[in-house]
Order: structure tokens, then C-alpha cells, then sequence
């Protein structure tokens, strides 16, 4: 059978499902910061950032864009009722403090026992540009990956063990891709939902560890 990739927009609408009603939660550069298109209103998500906001909203209509309220990204921002602005190190105090219950952040490698390389490629001419990931990997209560399950080359993004300069070590707890949902538990990493169409043989072909089937269809 054939199989279509999730888009990116997929990707984010897919990890919105599973962030709960109160929860404080902070929303990596790119891919994550998607997320917040996808919250239903009628859920009460705080979402935080680096720069120093709380309770920010989707993006705003082209209209209303406003050049001082834009997320760590730099991407704009809508501010909800009850929102806040406040300094830096006071942003950091948060993500430090143990004040997040998730974080969703990209990934260039996830290792088998949840180690995140997301900051640098180790290659000699990358600029690195670690920002607060480092923070954050550590200081969320839950650590979520949205990433493709393979690079452009083809080669596997969910491996063994990085070859990447580490983000946090031991600190993700589930991996979305394009092509799956994976937990990552003392088990070993366990697959709960998978594109349709898309075998557990072939998946397993494009992972660099192994992978375990629970997913319901089987």
C-alpha cells in the first residue's frame, strides 16, 4: 500500500491533540510554534516564550500585526486576555524552575533513551544557535519532538545514539514525525500511531534503532 507523509501543519495539529486543558506550555522555533493555530478555544493553554510572554494566542490577521508582540521566533503573536509580558531572565526563571508541564521542541537526532540533539550539527562551518533549548530540555516536565522521520538524505533522524552535540540527555518523552508518534519509554521506543498505508516493516527500514509495534491496527 501507499502512504502519505504528514505535512508540517499535520505534524502540529497532531501534537495540539494531546496538550491538556491548563497546561503551561512553551512552543520551540518553527515547527512548534504552528501549535498554536491548532488549540481549540475553548481549551486553556498558557503558551510561553523565551522573550518573555504567557499567554500568547495564534497569529494575528496581517492587519493587526503589531511589531513588538512577536514570539522567540519572531514570528507575530496575538496576546490573550490575561496575557503578559515580562524580562528575560524572569522567562528563563520559568523554564528553569520546573514552571512548564511541556516543551515541544525540534530535532535534528532523538536516541533510543529519549537523548535530543537539536542545536548544532558538529559540522565546521554550522553556526551554533543553542538559545534556551538546553533550558528547556531540562526544566519542562514533558519534553514532545516534532521532526521528519528522516533527513533530506534519507538518513535516519531516531537513532541508537547521537552523533550530535547533545541537547539534554535523557529528556524526550514523545516523537512525532511525518510518518509516526513514538513514546519514548524504559522499554525501548514503542510506535502508538502511524500514517495510513504505512507497514510497521517499513518504518522500522527507516529507523536508526529499534522500534516496538503498539499501535492499535496492526
Amino acid at each position: 500500500m501507499s502512504y502519505t507523509k504528514l505535512s508540517r501543519d499535520q505534524i502540529a495539529e497532531r501534537v495540539a491533540q494531546d496538550i491538556p486543558d491548563g497546561a503551561y506550555v512553551n512552543l520551540g522555533i518553527g515547527l512548534p510554534t504552528k501549535i498554536s493555530k491548532y488549540l481549540p478555544a475553548d481549551k486553556d493553554v498558557f503558551l510561553h516564550s523565551e522573550n518573555g510572554i504567557l499567554a500568547f494566542g495564534p497569529p494575528p490577521k496581517k492587519e493587526d500585526e503589531d511589531s513588538e508582540l512577536i514570539n522567540a521566533g519572531k514570528e507575530f503573536v496575538t496576546l490573550l486576555k490575561g496575557g503578559a509580558y515580562f524580562h528575560h531572565g524572569d522567562s528563563f526563571a520559568i523554564m528553569r524552575g520546573g514552571h512548564l508541564d511541556i516543551c515541544v521542541l525540534g530535532a535534528f537526532q532523538v536516541a533510543e533513551n529519549g537523548d535530543l540533539a537539536n542545536w548544532h550539527t558538529g559540522a565546521t562551518d554550522a553556526i551554533p544557535a543553542v538559545g534556551g533549548a538546553m533550558d528547556l530540555a531540562i526544566g519542562a516536565k514533558k519534553v514532545f519532538v516534532t521532526t521528519d522521520h528522516v533527513t533530506k538524505n534519507g538518513e535516519p533522524k531516531i537513532v541508537a545514539e547521537l552523533t550530535y552535540p547533545a541537547t539534554g540527555l535523557k529528556c524526550v518523552d514523545r516523537i512525532y514525525t511525518d510518518l509516526c508518534v513514538i513514546d519514548v519509554t524504559t522499554e525501548g521506543l514503542q510506535v502508538i500511531e502511524k500514517v495510513e498505508g504505512l507497514s510497521f516493516e517499513e518504518l522500522q527500514t527507516m529507523t536508526g534503532t529499534r522500534l516496538i509495534d503498539k499501535t492499535l491496527s496492526k
